[in-house]
C-alpha cells in the first residue's frame, strides 16, 4: 500500500525534529512533546491538520512573545542546516505555519520571519492570510521581494500570491481583479531561475481560470521576447489551450481545419474497474505544408447523477509534415485511486486535434462509447 502524503509527519520525523529542538530550546521536554503530538486524534488528521497541529504543539514550548519566537524559529533553521537536514522539505512547513497562526497581529516581525524561513521551507501557504489582512502592504512587500538575492524569496512573491494556489486558501480579491499582481509577475518574467519563472506561469494559469482576457493580453505581449519567456507563456496558457480558447490557439499557431481524423477505434469496448481502456486512431495533415499539432483526448466520465464530465489528457505537441498520415495508440487506466470515484455504465471518448473534437464520419459524431463494469 502506497504511503499517504500526510505520513511525512511520522515518528521518525518527530524524533528528528525533537532532537533539533532539544539543542535550541533549553527547557524542551521531548517526552512531553511526543505525548502532545501523538494525541488521540492524530491518526485521523490530514496533511495540513498535522502541519498546524505540529505548530500548535511547538507553540507550547516557545517564548510567549512572538518576536522572541521568531528568533527561535531562525535558530531552529540554522540548526537544521548544521545537521544537514534537507531544505524545502514539506514536513518543515510547520515552521511557516507557526508564523501564520501566531503572527498575524505583528506584521513587521512576521514578514521578517517569512523572508528568512522561506529560504529553508516555502511560506507560500502561510503568507496568504497576511495578503488578505494587509493587502496594500503585502503587495508592496512582494514587489520588493522580486529583487531579493534568494530565489526562494523571489518565488514566494509569485507563488504566495497565486489566486488559486492548490491546498491553500483562495485569494478572492485577486480572483476578481488580478491586475495588482501584474507588476510582480512582470518583474519576475525574466528571472534567471526556472523555478521562479514556472511559478509566474502557475500564477498566470490561475488568473486565466477567472480572467482569461488578462492572460491572453499578457501572452500576446510577452510571446516572442525570448525562448525562456516563450516557455513561461506556454505553461501559463495551458488551461486556455485545453479549453481551446480561440485567441490562444491562434497565438500558438494551431489551425483547426488542416489536420483530419481518418480512423478511430476503441479496442476494449468493455472495461473493468482496475483495467485499461485501449484505443487507436489515425490522423492526416491534409494541407500542403507542415502544421503544428496539439493532440489530446477527452474522457467523458459518467457521474453519479448520470451526466458526463469531460477531462482532457494531452498526448503530444509537435509538427506534422505535409500529406502525412500517422497512427496513434493509447490506453487510459481505470485503476481505483483516492481522487476519483468511478461509476459503472457508459462513458465516452473524443479525440481532440488542435482544440477541436474531431470526427471520422459526421453522421457518427465525435464521441465514442465504451462500458465500465465491475
Amino acid at each position: 500500500m502506497a504511503e499517504l502524503f500526510k505520513d511525512v509527519y511520522c515518528t521518525a520525523f518527530y524524533e528528528q525534529f525533537s532532537g533539533v529542538l532539544t539543542k535550541v530550546l533549553p527547557d524542551f521536554d521531548s517526552v512531553k512533546f511526543h505525548q502532545m503530538i501523538f494525541n488521540d486524534s492524530f491518526v485521523g488528521y490530514e496533511l495540513k491538520q498535522r502541519m498546524h497541529h505540529t505548530a500548535e504543539v511547538l507553540h507550547y514550548f516557545m517564548p510567549v512573545d512572538f518576536s522572541d519566537a521568531v528568533v527561535v524559529l531562525k535558530r531552529i533553521i540554522l540548526e537544521l542546516r548544521t545537521e544537514g537536514i534537507k531544505e524545502q522539505s514539506l514536513e518543515y512547513m510547520c515552521l511557516p505555519a507557526y508564523i501564520e497562526m501566531y503572527g498575524l497581529d505583528d506584521y513587521d516581525t512576521a514578514v521578517d520571519g517569512f523572508e528568512f524561513v522561506t529560504q529553508y521551507t516555502s511560506c507560500e501557504f502561510a503568507v496568504r492570510p497576511f495578503i488578505i489582512r494587509y493587502p496594500t502592504q503585502m503587495l508592496v512587500q512582494m514587489l520588493a521581494w522580486t529583487t531579493h538575492e534568494s530565489r526562494h524569496v523571489r518565488r514566494l512573491a509569485s507563488e504566495g500570491s497565486r489566486p488559486r494556489l492548490p491546498w491553500a486558501m483562495a485569494l478572492p480579491a485577486f480572483k476578481t481583479d488580478p491586475t495588482p499582481l501584474l507588476a510582480i509577475l512582470t518583474a519576475l518574467k525574466q528571472d534567471d531561475c526556472e523555478v521562479v519563472r514556472r511559478s509566474v506561469a502557475n500564477n498566470l494559469n490561475d488568473i486565466a481560470k477567472d480572467n482569461s482576457d488578462v492572460v491572453v493580453q499578457i501572452a500576446t505581449q510577452w510571446l516572442g521576447y525570448n525562448e525562456l519567456t516563450d516557455k513561461l507563456v506556454k505553461h501559463a496558457c495551458r488551461t486556455l489551450l485545453k479549453q481551446a480558447q480561440p485567441e490562444v490557439m491562434a497565438l500558438f499557431g494551431f489551425q483547426q481545419d488542416q489536420i483530419k481524423l481518418t480512423a478511430m477505434a476503441i479496442t476494449t469496448p468493455v472495461v473493468k474497474v482496475g483495467g485499461k481502456l485501449t484505443f487507436n486512431f489515425s490522423i492526416e495533415n491534409i494541407s500542403q505544408q507542415p502544421q503544428k499539432l496539439r493532440l489530446e483526448y477527452g474522457l467523458y466520465y459518467l457521474k453519479k447523477n448520470g451526466n458526463l464530465a469531460r477531462k482532457v489528457f494531452k498526448i503530444s505537441e509537435r509538427m506534422i509534415a505535409m500529406n502525412v498520415q500517422e497512427q496513434i495508440g493509447r490506453h487510459q487506466s481505470f485503476k481505483v485511486i483516492s481522487t476519483r470515484v468511478f461509476h459503472l455504465g457508459i462513458h465516452k471518448l473524443a479525440i481532440i486535434i488542435n482544440g477541436q473534437e474531431s470526427e471520422v464520419n459526421p453522421d457518427q459524431g465525435a464521441l465514442y462509447s465504451f462500458e465500465l463494469t465491475d
